[in-house]
């Protein structure tokens, strides 16, 4: 194959032509994880925007903020720099200066946020009260996206507990490595104490930590404790006390496609959504060429119950299928969490939660 592909070198005028021609040999691998990466500087920052944590919308050409993000204390990442002590700017405040310089009624405060990450920048607002004009200084982000993320999370969390009325517990695990084990751990506790739990795996990144995560879904309550003066705890802790179900879609990818397949193949319960990605070739990174572009090679296949080899390239089939169209999207519908929902209040309906023994036993 590379001698299939080497005439092509000749014709070559830039790195991106170089890195084209890489990709194209990559993938006459066939596998998933077969990527190239080129060595790129991350650009002029100077002109990278900070961002301000919020919506903003254009009224009449004036710039009010339509919504503040809240930011999450447990993530220094998913701070709001609006929500910040002492800024206190609302929904509804218009953004009048940058830094001395008028927020212009087409472009917005954009412009005049370029390059002001991780630094003070004063802005000038009028609040919606009508409590006069007042100047703060906040610090604007380089990456909204831990902040959008966690919104995102609690939203989800919400519309779950509404759904059940507060039976249900939920865990998002945005991807199978560091950050996905910190968000599992950082509401494990409370969501495995309801009565059920929705597991969702949708856009998880993939990583490596699947049988952590299986570890513990798999867990089942043998015991209690009670504890003098407080409540009860299951043995083992965090373990599921009622159904579960997964939300899985085409973006549940790489060790997010195993741990669906797991999560089949050990009875956990339903896998509710679409197909998953179908990458289960893994990579370690472990080559660069001379320049800094890295190359990866397929060096880990997996064989799973239920689907042989055949993981790869196909992906993990739902139990339940359930499309999000772009319609649902556009409209803030989530179709495959409200049946996860259901399904797991209808088999508790049938298989109650554990509970501890009555205290006036011991």
């Amino acid at each position: 194959m590379r001698d299939r592909y080497r005439p092509l070198v000749a014709r070559l005028g830039c790195h991106s032509d170089l890195v084209d021609l890489l990709w194209e040999v990559q993938a006459e691998s066939g596998t998933s994880h077969a990527y190239v990466m080129p060595g790129v500087a991350g650009g002029d920052a100077r002109r990278h925007p900070g961002l301000l944590g919020a919506d903003l919308e254009c009224l009449d050409g004036v710039w009010r903020v339509a919504r503040v993000l809240p930011g999450e204390s447990s993530d220094p990442a998913a701070r709001s720099p609006l929500a910040a002590p002492g800024v206190n700017v609302r929904a509804g405040d218009v953004l009048v200066d940058v830094d001395g310089r008028p927020v212009d009624p087409v472009t917005g405060p954009g412009p005049l946020l370029a390059g002001t990450a991780g630094r003070p920048v004063e802005l000038t607002v009028d609040p919606a009260d009508g409590s006069g004009r007042r100047s703060v200084v906040v610090v604007p982000l380089a990456d909204e996206g831990p902040l959008r993320y966690h919104h995102w999370v609690a939203g989800r969390r919400a519309r779950v507990r509404e759904l059940s009325g507060g039976r249900l517990g939920y865990l998002h695990v945005p991807d199978m490595q560091a950050g996905g084990w910190a968000q599992v751990h950082r509401d494990l506790l409370v969501e495995m104490a309801k009565d059920g739990l929705i597991v969702d795996t949708r856009e998880n990144r993939g990583g490596h930590t699947s049988q952590l995560i299986i570890e513990k879904l798999s867990r089942r309550i043998v015991g209690w404790d009670r504890i003098r003066n407080g409540g009860t705890e299951s043995y083992p802790q965090a373990a599921p006390r009622g159904p579960l179900v997964s939300v899985a879609d085409e973006f549940s990818a790489s060790d997010g496609d195993i741990v669906n397949a797991a999560f089949q193949a050990l009875k956990l319960g339903p896998v509710v959504g679409v197909r998953t990605w179908g990458g289960v070739i893994g990579i370690d990174g472990r080559y660069a060429l001379v320049d800094g572009t890295g190359v990866t090679q397929p060096r880990f296949a997996t064989w799973m119950e239920g689907y042989g080899w055949g993981l790869e390239n196909h992906g993990v089939d739902p139990d339940v299928e359930v499309v999000c169209t772009p319609q649902d999207w556009a409209a803030g519908r989530d179709p495959q969490l409200d049946e996860a929902i259901r399904i797991a209040l209808a088999e508790l309906s049938e298989h109650p939660a554990a509970t501890a023994p009555p205290f006036d036993e011991l």
